[in-house]
Order: C-alpha cells, then sequence, then structure tokens
C-alpha cells in the first residue's frame, strides 16, 4: 500500500509507517494543489497536518483512497462530506496535546500565583525587591474548572497532586462520574463564587462567546485568578481589563486571544496578567505525539482495524445511510439543540423511534449520531461518530432507546428525552421528505420548525402582543426575523415560540427579552 505524507512529521511517526512490510511510504511536502491532484491517484492513504487543503477536487482524483490522516485536531481543511460520499475515511488525533495543555494551564496558575514573570524582568532590570514579589500558594486553594474534558480532567488530576480543591462546572456529566475524579460538581454561578482559581477548558460557540463577562467577573472573589488555554473569545476581554483594573480580581493567565496576535490588546499593559502566545500545544512531546497517534491511525484503517479517532462516518451500506439520511441530519440537530438549551446535570438520554421505517432495522447508527449531536457543542474534542458513546458513557450518561409501531401522529418520528437533576425536556422531530426534516414538538407543545442557523427558543405567557413585543424588540436590534412558529398546549398558559434569525442575538438583547415579565426563559441555539 502506498501512503503520501505531504506535511511535516515527526521522524517517529515516519518510522512507525516504514516498519510495515508492504507499505511504501513518499514524503512530498510543499507540494501545490496541482500536483497534489495529478500525484493522488496512486495512494491509498494520505498524511497531512495544516498546510495541505484536501478539496473536492482532490478527493474526486483518489481513485485508491481509503484514509486522510490529520497530525492534529482541526480538520477544516478536509472537504469531509466529498471524503463520506467517497467512502474515504478521515482521522485526526484529538488527545495528542491534552497532557501539553494541561501542563500549560498549571504552568500559567504557578508563575502567575508567584509572580514570575515580573519578578524575573524586575532582576534582569538589576533590582532586589523580594517584598515586591510575595505570592501565594495552590495548596488549600480551590480549582473551579468549566469544562471536564481531556484536557479539564488532566488538569484536576494535576491540581489534586498541590493539594487544592476541585470543582467544576459541566452539565455533561453525572454527578457519580465526577466524585470518581475527586471533583465536586456546582451550578455555574457557585463555580465563579467559591472558586481561587478559574480554569476554562470549553469550547468556542454561540453559546460561550463573552460568557464569562461583567456578569461573571462581579461574583468572583478579590482574590481569584482567571486562566484561559482553551479559546479566545470566551471572556469577554473588555470587561477582564475593567475588572483587573479596579482590582475586582487578583489576575489573569491568558493563552488565546479573540484577535490573535494581540497586538493592540490593553490587557498588555496590566502587570497582573500573564500572557503567553497560544503555546498549550507547543511542545516537542505534543509534536511527536501526534505523528506517532496520525500514523498508528492511518495504520489500522489500512489493516482494517478499529480507529479510534474516525472523524466522519464508519464504514457502513451505504443504501441504509440513503434511507437514513435525514434522520441522522436530524437527531444530530436535535442534540445539538438539547446541548444549548439544557438546565441541570444530564444522568439519562431516552430516545423513542416510532415507525415501520425502524421497526426491524438496527438504529444505533442513529442513536450515535444523537449523541454525537449533543456532545459537539460541549467539547473542545472532535466528536465523532466512533468516539461519541465512549464520551457519553465516561460522563455517566444512560442511553435508552425504544421502539413503537405507531402513536397516529407521524408515519415516522424520533422522540428525545433528557434527563436532568432539574426535569426533563423533549424533542420530536420527523422528515417529510430527504430534505424535509422539522422539529414537531418540544416538551408537550407541538411546533413545525425547520432546524438549522441561528434560533431564538423562549417560553412566555400566552396572551395577545407577544409576537409583536419579542419582533419589536428584534427589530430595534436589526436582527431579522426569517421564520416564527408559535406552540401552545391550553389557552392561556404557557406558550414556546421558536423564531429563526439571519445573524446571532447579541447577549445584551437576550438578556433584554428575559426580563420582560411575560417571558419565562430564553436561550440561542446554533445550527
Amino acid at each position: 500500500m502506498r501512503i503520501l505524507v505531504s506535511d511535516s512529521l515527526s521522524q517517529q511517526g515516519l518510522d512507525l509507517l516504514s516498519k510495515e512490510e508492504d507499505f511504501e511510504v513518499d514524503f512530498k511536502t510543499n507540494l501545490i494543489p496541482d500536483e497534489l491532484v495529478e500525484r493522488i491517484g496512486d495512494y491509498d492513504a494520505l498524511i497531512i497536518r495544516s498546510a495541505t487543503r484536501v478539496t473536492d477536487k482532490v478527493i474526486e482524483a483518489a481513485n485508491r483512497l481509503k484514509v486522510i490522516g490529520r497530525a492534529g485536531v482541526g480538520v477544516d481543511n478536509i472537504e469531509l462530506d466529498a471524503a463520506t460520499r467517497r467512502g474515504v475515511l478521515v482521522v485526526n488525533t484529538p488527545a495528542g496535546n491534552t497532557i501539553s495543555a494541561a501542563e500549560h494551564t498549571l504552568t500559567l496558575m504557578l508563575a502567575l500565583s508567584r509572580r514570575i514573570l515580573s519578578a524575573g524582568i524586575s532582576l534582569r532590570n538589576g533590582e532586589w525587591m523580594r517584598s515586591r514579589f510575595t505570592g501565594v500558594e495552590l495548596y488549600g486553594k480551590v480549582l473551579g474548572v468549566m469544562g471536564l474534558g481531556r484536557i479539564g480532567s488532566e488538569v484536576i488530576r494535576r491540581a489534586q497532586a498541590f493539594g487544592m480543591e476541585t470543582i467544576a462546572f459541566d452539565p455533561y456529566i453525572t454527578s457519580a462520574a465526577a466524585e470518581k475524579q475527586g471533583v465536586r460538581l456546582v451550578k455555574r454561578d457557585n463555580l465563579f463564587k467559591e472558586a481561587d482559581y478559574i480554569s476554562v477548558h470549553i469550547p468556542l460557540t454561540p453559546e460561550t462567546y463573552h460568557s464569562i463577562g461583567e456578569r461573571e467577573l462581579s461574583l468572583m472573589k478579590s482574590e481569584c485568578s482567571l486562566i484561559n488555554t482553551a479559546r479566545g473569545g470566551i471572556i469577554d476581554e473588555d470587561e477582564l481589563y475593567k475588572a483587573l483594573k479596579a482590582g475586582l480580581i487578583a489576575g489573569a493567565a491568558l493563552d488565546v486571544f479573540e484577535e490573535e496576535p494581540p497586538t493592540r490588546n490593553p490587557l498588555l499593559a496590566l502587570d497582573n496578567v500573564l500572557m503567553t502566545p497560544h503555546l498549550g500545544a507547543s511542545t516537542a512531546e505534543a509534536q511527536v505525539h501526534v505523528s506517532v497517534e496520525v500514523a498508528q491511525q492511518v495504520i489500522n484503517a489500512l489493516r482494517g482495524l478499529p480507529v479510534a479517532g474516525a472523524v466522519n462516518l464508519p464504514k457502513m451500506d451505504w443504501q441504509t445511510i440513503e434511507v437514513f439520511d435525514p434522520y441522522l441530519t436530524l437527531v444530530e440537530k436535535i442534540g445539538s439543540f438539547h446541548a444549548q438549551i439544557v438546565d441541570g446535570q444530564i444522568s439519562e438520554i431516552n430516545i423513542h423511534y416510532t415507525g415501520s421505517l425502524f421497526d426491524e432495522t438496527d438504529v444505533s447508527l442513529i442513536t450515535v449520531s444523537l449523541q454525537k449531536g449533543l456532545l459537539t457543542p460541549v467539547l473542545q474534542t472532535n466528536v465523532n461518530y466512533v468516539n461519541a458513546p465512549f464520551f457519553i458513557k465516561q460522563r455517566g450518561i444512560r442511553i435508552i432507546e425504544t421502539k413503537s409501531r405507531t402513536d397516529g401522529s407521524f408515519a415516522n418520528a424520533i422522540s428525545v428525552t433528557v434527563v436532568t437533576d432539574q426535569g426533563e425536556r423533549v424533542i420530536e422531530g420527523t422528515s417529510f421528505g430527504h430534505q424535509e426534516a422539522r422539529i414537531v414538538r418540544i416538551d408537550q407543545h407541538h411546533v413545525n420548525v425547520k432546524p438549522g442557523g441561528y434560533m431564538v427558543l423562549l417560553y412566555n405567557q400566552d396572551q395577545p402582543g407577544m409576537i409583536g413585543l419579542v419582533g419589536t424588540i428584534l427589530g430595534e436590534n436589526n436582527i431579522n426575523i426569517a421564520d416564527m412558529t408559535v406552540g401552545r398546549s391550553e389557552v392561556g398558559e404557557l406558550a414556546v415560540t421558536i423564531i429563526n434569525v439571519d445573524s446571532p442575538v447579541p447577549r445584551d438583547v437576550l438578556q433584554h427579552i428575559e426580563n420582560r415579565d411575560e417571558i419565562s426563559f430564553v436561550k440561542q441555539v446554533k445550527l
């Protein structure tokens, strides 16, 4: 089998490939697009980093290609849909930088606590001012972690070795699973109030953008320090600057920024801020790890062995996929919808299949698609059809599958109930054709919603003027409404309203809507 490596790969990764006697490995970097198109037809596997772009044209020319390996996490330089259509497996290496990122987080915490940067600069300037740089210990302090994924969990293990108390906010893990890590789960506001250090390990989404702002900073202790090695944009840097300048919190350590490089960032001028240029994964070991990991993934894929880092659909009967395709997409969106509106700690997910389409068919792939959709908005790693069930099990969430022949409403439908410590929420969907997927029920309310783009979900009093009220607020803020659906179960009770909009709704506008007495719940969803 022939393998083309078109970007830099560590020697350890190349050696692993070369040990396979029936593999021929060609290492050709800096190929221009036309050269890659011309050559790719001779290869069974392609290994890349971020420089090579695998376009539709490349995949179309790849007559022998079985697998594309990405040495790293991001796969935005690969046309995934085209690869999936051609049955080409795409794999990545989401775990390769975990230790490096976790260690960098602790490095920032320690350096910030002991004022290493300022003290070092002072010493180089010929000063000896020991009393000016008195630090604080990590021992006995409370570390609050936002997001108990791979990196967040590794940070907690290391912090516990320092004798820190560890708390976390993550609605996608059960209390029992967190307790196994020695972590106490808390509500979001409580984390900001209790922690001496807060470390951010959540992805950047429309929901998490600027989710740490003026309100959250005001909840923190004056001696609290904030660390972000996840993604720029999660923290509102303007509000962080104000809080640090006013002494509302003790300090901040940032490896990621909303604009990179942060050349004009006012935080650069503050003595109580430690900043590094996105170095979380920049270690020699991490580069070796991703190279070795991608080489092993490609070997496994070519040998027909299990591949843990598969990003697109696993090998399967494509005639079955053609039938189920609308429902695969639908349940993934239902899962994502649930993830973005959930309240409380998830303990159980019930997925109920109704109709003859599902009655005597293996629906496990659809169930996995739901899990993928549920986890994708909240995990930093690339969630896929292979690892989603593992992550769900790791978090102690129970999955229950049931079927019925019909309930009289739709020929075929899927309803998903998410159970948390604060109650249950139900979303049901169906498909009226290959491209006509619809959400038809939210809780007890019947609706007709096309799931896609930016959406606003709200619960409001069923009374005259509500559509006009919300529409006016959106209009005054230049938010255009594309569609709107209202559902109710009884006249005069709470109704549900779903609004499709053409652009994101700013946080302050959502807050303005939620502050109305007639409205009890507002969430923005991006599908």
